[in-house]
């Protein structure tokens, strides 16, 4: 996450006018979550973090963003959650982050908490990426504040599925409104 969509993160966290808990769905080793994390530290909220920490299909070996190190070698599989916590930890924010260890869909199912905030950045596949989206955004209130990442309008330029999986049906429900555009960052205000 480039710096300037970070701190764009972080204001939109810091700005919430309605009450309830932030949340983000995707969290890797954690950047957005010292943004968000030190935005709901000011703002005495929390924000809880959904990821299985295993990563997502671009993460895996012979995919371009594999990094090798974050493979945890006595499974065989990726492991982000040691990074991530080391993150938190570093950050002071161990007490204002909380990680939620699952997939993001089984989570949202059991998941029964008005959020005041939601940042979207799981999954980029069509599949994981309209199960966030319809998941939940049911769970945001009125006022609200919906942030999505890596939105790509022109295919060139990167992935599609946040684009059209996310972004472009929240705007065409008509239950939100863009507010701001910041690289690859989309923030929309639920109406």
């Amino acid at each position: 996450m480039p710096p300037e969509e970070g701190e764009a993160l972080y204001e939109v966290a810091v700005a919430l006018a309605v009450a309830g808990p932030m949340l983000e769905v995707g969290t890797y080793c954690g950047k957005s979550s010292v943004y968000l994390g030190a935005a709901a530290q000011r703002g005495g909220r929390v924000l809880f973090t959904v990821d299985h920490h295993r990563g997502s299909e671009e993460n895996q070996a012979g995919w371009e963003w594999h990094e090798p190190d974050l493979v945890d070698p006595a499974v065989g599989k990726m492991d982000t959650l040691p990074f991530f916590r080391k993150t938190m930890h570093d950050a002071g924010l161990e007490s204002t982050v909380i990680a939620v260890v699952g997939d993001s869909s089984t989570v949202a199912a059991a998941w029964a908490t008005p959020l005041a905030f939601l940042f979207i950045d799981g999954g980029h596949g069509e599949a994981p990426a309209q199960a966030d989206y319809e998941n939940w955004t049911p769970h945001l209130v009125s006022g609200g504040m919906l942030c999505i990442h890596d939105v790509f309008p022109d295919v060139r330029d990167g992935g599609r599925p946040p684009y059209e999986q996310i972004y472009l049906p929240a705007i065409e429900s008509g239950m939100f409104e863009e507010q701001q555009a910041v690289g690859s960052l989309r923030v929309l205000r639920r109406g």
